[in-house]
């Protein structure tokens, strides 16, 4: 007897890289150039391989009391510019990219199994949607690599750098929400696939 399987088709979701973060009050360019040049690498071996890209903006409401930046009347809800091109756009207005933004009836009517995580912020949006997506039962990568995000005071006074949150991100998602990957990584899977 012979055991079928189904073959895992991957989609690469780069959740958030917009202007808004650049408008917002915590933005710091520090770590930016190294996150572009993985998220820009990431999106290549994603094309090299067939491998779809989405992107995900988000758009606060009016009403809401977030950021100004993330509002639609910001002008800023719009991908840095250095982005390429993306296959589909999907707007979401909560942390996770799953939810009311159409996302996650695409990709089922696309037969998506697999999802690579990558975009702003670490701990936040890129974080919630792994875990919404491995609830959702994805097969879920998360490239840290090609995240970013800000230093962080807690209410102590205790300052977390992005690096340490970056730790902290990998330590709670790896084994149980996604597999940590690296852009190398990704390229191996994509190419096996």
């Amino acid at each position: 007897m012979s055991i079928t399987t189904t073959p895992s088709k991957h989609a690469l979701l780069v959740v958030d890289v917009q202007d808004s973060f650049i408008h917002a009050p915590y933005w710091s360019a520090v770590d930016e150039p190294k996150f572009r040049a993985h998220q820009l690498a990431l999106i290549a071996s994603a094309r090299a391989h067939g491998v779809p890209v989405m992107g995900i903006l988000h758009e606060d409401a009016p009403n809401d009391h977030g950021t100004q930046s993330f509002r639609a009347s910001s002008g800023y809800v719009r991908f840095m510019e250095w982005m390429p091109t993306v296959d589909q756009v999907f707007k979401k207005s909560v942390h996770n990219a799953l939810t009311d933004s159409g996302l996650l009836e695409y990709l089922h009517a696309q037969g998506i199994t697999d999802l690579t995580i990558s975009g702003i912020r670490s701990e936040q949006c890129c974080e919630t949607t792994t875990r919404v997506a491995s609830d959702l039962g994805f097969n879920v990568y998360y490239v840290t690599e090609a995240t970013l995000t800000f230093a962080m005071t807690h209410a102590d006074g205790t300052v977390y750098s992005a690096d340490e949150i970056k730790k902290r991100t990998e330590l709670v998602l790896a084994g149980r929400f996604a597999r940590i990957c690296t852009v190398a990584d990704m390229d191996a899977i994509w190419a096996q696939s």
